[in-house]
């Protein structure tokens, strides 16, 4: 079975950071396309940052440019995304996904994303 374990998230003050981690289990980390989508209250989920290690550079949504980051550690099959000067815009539940990688493209959609990993929420206050 594939399975992704997230941990992190939390509540912050604005300008604070958190990082989140998400590993995968069950598929060759080498083949992915791995990373983070969130979801605020009544918006749609989007792509926040996105990885794999056969892609050239990794994705951010432009919302957080600068001050997010993704790194990976191939040896424990895990993403860990930092997340630097976090406003109240940032709020969301953040979902960690994979999906098998078709190229060298990064996949940005959710709906190219076949595996989902838990929930976890970032709560940021002003």
């Amino acid at each position: 079975d594939v399975q992704l374990q997230a941990s992190g998230g939390g509540s912050v003050q604005a300008g604070e950071s958190l990082t989140l981690s998400c590993t995968l289990s069950g598929l060759p980390f080498d083949e992915v396309a791995i990373g983070w989508f969130r979801q605020a209250p009544g918006k749609e989920r989007e792509g926040v940052s996105l990885f794999a290690k056969s892609a050239g550079r990794p994705f951010y949504a432009a919302s957080v440019k600068g001050r997010f980051s993704i790194t990976s550690d191939n040896a424990r099959n895990t993403v860990h995304l930092q997340m630097n000067s976090l406003n109240p815009e940032d709020t969301a539940v953040y979902y960690c996904a994979a999906t098998n990688m078709a190229s060298t493209w990064i996949p940005v959609g959710r709906n190219m994303y076949k595996y989902w990993g838990q929930g976890t929420l970032v709560t940021v206050s002003s």
